[in-house]
């Protein structure tokens, strides 16, 4: 599992040491309640990729920016949703499955690495009538090290990180991942940069409770 997390991204740069993460529940603590994006960053290849074979997945919204209500609704959706794919998927790499060191997407063979349950989780959220501006495909780099992708949930109680490699979801400062760059809120085809940042568990000085 760990060396198919460090094959999802090649990451030029590695965080010099990481900080552990522990259990949290979904009344979690967070330092700031959302990212702050920088300057345009390049999207990653993988993207392109996937857009060239599914374009209809990839046109640009219309409808705005819009910030979701994090109901307990919506927050149980959440929890199903990233629990689903985390056991249905099989972690494979994409070299293994399509002889390819990268390729984004949708897990219909059942297998995939990181950015195919990603995918997934993303589409099964639009269906169910989530915002896309609220769901954002991110780079980051991982509690060991390695090059990986999850999807950061943007809603009024803050950001929440969907990730394969746990199944708890908890608030992106409390993830102990450094947050590379990801896709805009207003244009799914546009990265931007977030300098880096790393989620780190034990800095809190503002609190969010999303429902229980």
């Amino acid at each position: 599992m760990l060396a198919l997390a460090r094959s999802c991204f090649v990451v030029a740069a590695i965080i010099a040491a990481q900080i552990c993460l522990s259990p949290a529940s979904a009344n979690g603590l967070t330092d700031f309640a959302h990212l702050h994006a920088g300057q345009a960053a390049l999207p990653p290849i993988g993207w392109g990729q996937f857009c060239n074979a599914n374009p209809t997945d990839c046109v640009p919204q219309r409808t705005g920016r819009q910030t979701v209500g994090l109901t307990d609704a919506r927050w149980a959706e959440l929890v199903e949703i990233n629990l689903r794919f985390n056991k249905a998927i099989e972690p494979v790499t994409d070299f293994d499955q399509f002889g390819v060191a990268e390729r984004w997407t949708y897990a219909t063979t059942g297998r995939g690495d990181c950015e195919d349950y990603v995918l997934e989780k993303r589409r099964e959220l639009l269906r169910r009538g989530w915002p896309l501006s609220s769901l954002l495909i991110t780079v980051v780099i991982d509690r060991e090290g390695g090059g990986h992708a999850v999807l950061t949930v943007v809603t009024d109680r803050g950001e929440f990180v969907l990730d394969n490699q746990i199944d708890k979801i908890l608030p992106w400062s409390r993830s102990g991942l450094t947050f590379i760059k990801r896709q805009s809120p207003t244009n799914q085809n546009d990265w931007q940069d977030l300098g880096r940042i790393l989620g780190r568990p034990e800095v809190v000085t503002a609190s969010i409770t999303p429902p229980r």
